[in-house]
């Protein structure tokens, strides 16, 4: 597809800034998936098929997109799958480091996941966390993590949540025993409260718990939320409303790639007719200040 109008008025060929990128490879789609990410391939008629970083830029470069936020997976203990090390994602964002902004994932369910935290930021060099509370199988509200979250504000970092449902283990029986309460953003609103300088993106628009989080994002001057692994059609109207009124400095562009391509979304982002501003704001300003860019 062609770039965007507001892409073309940009000095920056391709200042759009995708918040949410998995690795296409292996290390994501296969070992640390595994069957949940199968389960969830087949549920919505897609197949699990692996790509090279080389590849994702192009396509990326193509629509606009000149960074995205490469992130790091580890539930290994609740799901027994091995984890994308921050070591390999710290590689990966070193060879691409125009590109790729690499936050690292510490499993809070490990013992020594409070000296992971320090040493993803301290020796690697990665820019903020992304955890995913479903796969992880953790409550972000329970007291048992609150070293975790403590240390990474006072690492100065950002942090990445899940919100809402998962199509991890999406119709296999039990879900593979994932639970979907986790994804209620209500839980983060909890960290957001004892943490204020601790800046939190709250990844997806949180189906079916978006009313929370749109009031989370409203009322917690540290939460943000981003429109990522959903198509613009299928986001609720009231989401889209809040994105373009009282949220518009609050909300950023995604797409959960590879499970979403950038140019399908863009496309239909374009068909929503949001004010070349607030497109502005949505595709890469808001990112911009969130990341420090």
């Amino acid at each position: 597809m062609p770039k965007l109008d507001v892409v073309k008025d940009h000095p920056d060929e391709n200042p759009i800034i995708d918040t949410h990128c998995h690795q296409p490879t292996e290390e994501f789609l296969h070992d640390a998936g595994g069957l949940m990410m199968e389960d969830a391939a087949e549920k919505f008629g897609s197949s699990i098929e692996t790509d090279t970083y080389d590849s994702l830029i192009e396509e990326y470069h193509e629509v606009g997109i000149g960074k995205t936020v490469l992130l790091g997976w580890d539930a290994e203990t609740n799901t027994g799958n091995p984890p994308v090390p921050n070591d390999y994602v710290a590689e990966v964002r070193d060879e691409y480091d125009d590109f790729f902004v690499g936050f690292a994932s510490v499993d809070p369910l490990k013992d020594d996941c409070v000296e992971e935290a320090e040493r993803a930021v301290k020796d690697l060099g990665l820019s903020g966390f992304k955890f995913q509370q479903i796969a992880q199988g953790f409550d972000p509200s329970d007291p048992e993590h609150e070293e975790l979250f403590a240390t990474i504000e006072d690492l100065g970092v950002p942090v990445v949540f899940h919100g809402g449902n998962s199509t991890l283990g999406a119709g296999a029986p039990g879900g593979r025993g994932l639970k979907i309460k986790y994804g209620n953003p209500m839980l983060i609103d909890d960290v957001a409260a004892e943490h204020p300088d601790l800046q939190i993106l709250i990844a997806h628009p949180a189906f079916p718990w978006e009313k929370e989080q749109l009031a989370i994002c409203q009322q917690k001057g540290n939460v943000y939320m981003d429109l990522s692994g959903w198509m613009p059609r299928y986001i609720d109207d009231q989401v889209l409303h809040y994105a373009k009124s009282l949220l518009k400095d609050k909300v950023m562009f995604g797409t959960d790639y590879p499970m979403i391509e950038p140019g399908p979304w863009l496309e239909q982002f374009e068909e929503l007719d949001f004010p070349e501003e607030v497109q502005r704001k949505i595709l890469w300003e808001n990112a911009e200040e969130f990341l420090g860019l």
